[in-house]
């Protein structure tokens, strides 16, 4: 029934920001962590940052001190704040979210140009 749509990807240059949305079609309860992940052309899907339950973060080291990772409970969304974007940015963005089960949005496609 839960389903999860990304929002907020697009084109920018080098050095700009985006901040993409992750929103819930319907209430999840029982939520561990809710995260975004990224895969590039070529690929493999890796982590970027996570969010869990009791309001602590975590980034991967690629990331540390530019992404930063959010959620509004009232609008059931998880946001992810993109600054100083590098080309190696360049990626489609998913979204995540564990309760006993992953939930995964269909992405939306981020692109740095330089």
């Amino acid at each position: 029934q839960v389903q999860l749509v990304e929002s907020g990807g697009g084109l920018v240059q080098a050095g700009g920001s985006l901040r993409l949305s992750c929103s819930a079609s319907g209430i999840i309860v029982n939520i561990n962590y809710m995260g975004w992940y990224r895969q590039a052309p070529g690929k493999q899907r890796e982590y970027v940052a996570v969010l869990t339950s009791g309001g602590s973060t975590n980034y991967a080291d690629s990331v540390k001190g530019r992404f930063t990772i959010s959620r509004d409970a009232a609008k059931n969304t998880v946001y992810l704040q993109m600054n100083n974007l590098k080309p190696e940015d360049t990626a489609v963005y998913y979204c995540n979210v564990f309760s006993g089960h992953p939930y995964w949005g269909q992405g939306t496609q981020v692109t740095v140009s330089s």
